[in-house]
């Protein structure tokens, strides 16, 4: 009797945490229905078209379909690296984010960390709206603003150069190559800096107001409060934000990219996004495509996982 209440009881445990999971489930149903249109969201668009990868393998025919167009292993991919374009447009595209890395990863937290310290509630918030719209107007119409403020016929930035006798004639500054890479940083600086510094004013709220009060009785500048208690205090969403920002290093906005692109910076504007779109989706190339975008996804998977490795060792912050 002694031994089978003793195999029996590993069967009563299981027994009991699945009747457990069951019954806090069922407590839990509010929330869970909140949950699952989640999943079944990234089930039906995320996971399922992983099936599509197949494709950067294959010789991809439309009317074989998937299963029936012929394997080539990894044609598409030794294609792609042995390009003639291929280090023109990873020097583009490397160049271009990591100039972005560099000055447009700060300037949200510096628009954040400065909006925090006004003190006029109105102002505060129109400063905020006037800062997000950018945000909302497509990169058709802000490219085309952004082009017509540099234009050497009737452009704002010429006609002010001239009137400060700065230059003696008007600059083409979309036409030179040597300029484009600052024009697209500094104009996705310009559209994306309200919208990202959302999460960072977020997170400066949550901070505890007793610290500033503490630190204000003992003296401590703006400056001080902002430094060493806002900054230290939303350093986990910086570190977050960060490891986001060197994963997606070879990704371009391909939109921004097409808009401000001519035959006069094509040089240094062609980026792997751009190539792509022009060789594999304009002629059809599908395979070759969908090889490059899961090059791309592999090799953005891995500065994920350096540099979460990376800021856990230095800050003790992780994204996992």
């Amino acid at each position: 009797m002694e031994r089978a209440v003793t195999t029996d009881r590993p069967f009563r445990a299981a027994g009991k945490a699945a009747t457990s999971r069951h019954t806090r489930w069922k407590s839990q149903f509010a929330l869970q229905s909140m949950v699952w249109p989640g999943v079944l969201f990234l089930l039906i668009f995320s996971y399922i078209p992983m099936y599509g990868i197949l494709i950067a393998f294959k010789d991809y025919d439309l009317f074989l379909g998937v299963s029936g167009s012929p394997w080539v292993g990894l044609a598409h991919f030794r294609e792609f690296f042995t390009d003639a374009n291929f280090m023109n447009v990873l020097r583009n595209t490397l160049a271009m984010n990591i100039l972005v890395l560099i000055f447009g990863f700060p300037a949200p937290i510096v628009f954040a960390l400065f909006l925090n310290e006004l003190t006029t509630a109105k102002f505060k918030r129109f400063v905020q709206t006037i800062s997000y719209l950018p945000h909302f107007v497509s990169w058709v119409i802000f490219g085309g603003l952004i082009m017509t403020v540099l234009s050497p016929s009737n452009g704002v930035i010429n006609m002010i150069l001239l009137q400060l006798h700065l230059i003696n004639e008007p600059l083409n500054f979309m036409g030179k190559p040597e300029l484009f890479w600052f024009i697209m940083v500094g104009s996705e600086m310009l559209k994306g800096i309200g919208w990202g510094a959302i999460i960072y004013i977020a997170a400066i709220a949550g901070v505890d107001q007793e610290l500033y009060e503490a630190a204000k009785i003992d003296g401590a500048g703006r400056f001080q409060r902002m430094w060493y208690i806002t900054v230290p205090s939303i350093m986990g969403t910086i570190v977050i934000m960060l490891i986001f920002a060197v994963s997606s290093i070879l990704n371009t906005g391909i939109e921004q990219m097409l808009v401000m692109q001519n035959p006069l910076n094509l040089n240094v504007s062609e980026t792997i996004d751009t190539y792509v779109y022009k060789v594999g989706l304009q002629q059809m190339r599908y395979s070759y495509s969908t090889a490059v975008g899961l090059a791309k996804s592999l090799v953005a998977l891995i500065l994920l996982i350096g540099a979460n490795q990376v800021t856990r060792k230095i800050s003790g912050n992780s994204l996992f």
